[in-house]
């Protein structure tokens, strides 16, 4: 932070930065908050946004602002991170099943009023319930779901309702409902197949709930969903919450898609990354400072958003470089000039910065701290 924070409030500042920096532009990013905001209200839904997108407590404030309930956090690092923060009505999305883990879960639950927990296995269920009752906490329990992948969550519903009863088997738990993530299905790009594959989704959740409320446990949450399918899934009304998190920022994965059916992007860009050229000896390419160490490499490549060619294109050349290729671009830029790209998957590239540089046309308004930053255990 020390590096530019002489340049806050600066007009202009922005050009000044050292590359390459992780931007965000507050305005896309307010707009944005707002958009899935009022578009949960709209449907008589909640919404508890991913914070694994963004890390960080200020943009969490932001939704919480907004009418968000809470956040999910993907680890227990940054449920640790979001509550420290003051952020509330926190859920921790994948099971905590190792025993220091699941220390570290009771421990937060004693502290942190309205923690929420997901699992998807009876034994964990005894060991969590006997670390809260050691560290004489309580704590709010979803079942997690597979939704087909084999990833986490109970394969059946049978299982689902076998492990309603052993959450309500230990006082300090209470059983809330259920979480339901179809991860797959968020970047299907054409918006009649993701509709139809989340339609599948969808009855088998359904036949799920109906299990368990033939056994005596209806869920009073059902959360779940995402930015690929928020639309699909308020529409089929089966959610009680939005667990979306990349429409704070949009990346290329999200943009490649059609999130309503008739084509229209209803998140603006509000995250990127600034970098510059760094060698313009070849008239068909010049060489750019941000490379695997500057930008995920699970979601494609980066898109040229303002400073090159229309025409040019991305590549990655290692760890430090990439090369942007088009007819002539040698020669039309030079060594220094600046480029901001589109990220190609947000959450993982976020993870590779410390701070956010927040801003405001040309102007660096802010930086804030990425704190949930590798807390990935």
């Amino acid at each position: 932070m020390a590096l530019h924070a002489h340049l806050i409030g600066r007009q202009g500042s922005r050009a000044d930065l050292n590359t390459p920096v992780l931007i965000v532009e507050e305005e896309a990013l307010d707009r944005n908050i707002a958009a899935m905001a009022a578009i949960a209200m709209r449907h008589g839904v909640g919404l508890r946004p991913h914070a694994k997108t963004h890390k960080s407590v200020d943009i969490a404030r932001r939704q919480i602002a907004a009418g968000a309930a809470g956040v999910c956090c993907a680890k227990i690092g940054e449920a640790e991170v979001m509550a420290a923060g003051g952020i509330g009505g926190i859920l921790i999305t994948s099971p905590v099943a190792a025993p220091r883990a699941i220390e570290r879960l009771a421990a937060l639950a004693a502290r942190t009023p309205g923690l929420m927990a997901v699992a998807d296995h009876p034994a964990v269920v005894d060991r969590i319930a006997a670390a809260l009752d050691a560290a004489g906490a309580r704590l709010d329990m979803l079942i997690d779901i597979d939704p087909g992948i084999a990833r986490t969550g109970v394969a059946s519903p049978d299982k689902a309702v076998e492990l309603a009863g052993a959450i309500a088997a230990h006082p300090a738990l209470r059983w809330r409902g259920v979480q339901f993530y179809c991860g797959s299905q968020q970047h299907i790009e054409d918006y009649g197949e993701r509709r139809a594959a989340i339609a599948d989704r969808t009855a088998y959740l359904e036949s799920v709930i109906a299990a368990l409320a033939d056994a005596g446990h209806v869920p009073d949450i059902v959360t779940g969903s995402g930015t690929g399918t928020h639309r699909i899934d308020l529409e089929l009304g089966v959610f009680t919450e939005l667990q979306a998190g990349s429409y704070v920022f949009m990346d290329k994965q999200y943009l490649d898609c059609d999130l309503t059916g008739d084509g229209t992007v209803p998140f603006a860009t509000a995250l990127g990354v600034d970098a510059r050229v760094v060698s313009a000896n070849h008239s068909g390419l010049v060489t750019i400072d941000a490379g695997f160490k500057a930008l995920s490499t699970d979601g494609g490549v980066a898109v040229v958003r303002r400073g090159a060619p229309e025409a040019a294109h991305f590549a990655f050349m290692g760890d430090e470089h990439s090369a942007l290729i088009a007819p002539g671009i040698g020669d039309a830029m030079a060594p220094g000039d600046p480029v901001s790209l589109t990220v190609p998957h947000c959450d993982p590239t976020v993870n590779l910065y410390g701070h956010y540089h927040v801003v405001s046309g040309d102007t660096l308004v802010a930086i804030w701290p990425i704190g949930a930053r590798g807390r990935s255990r």
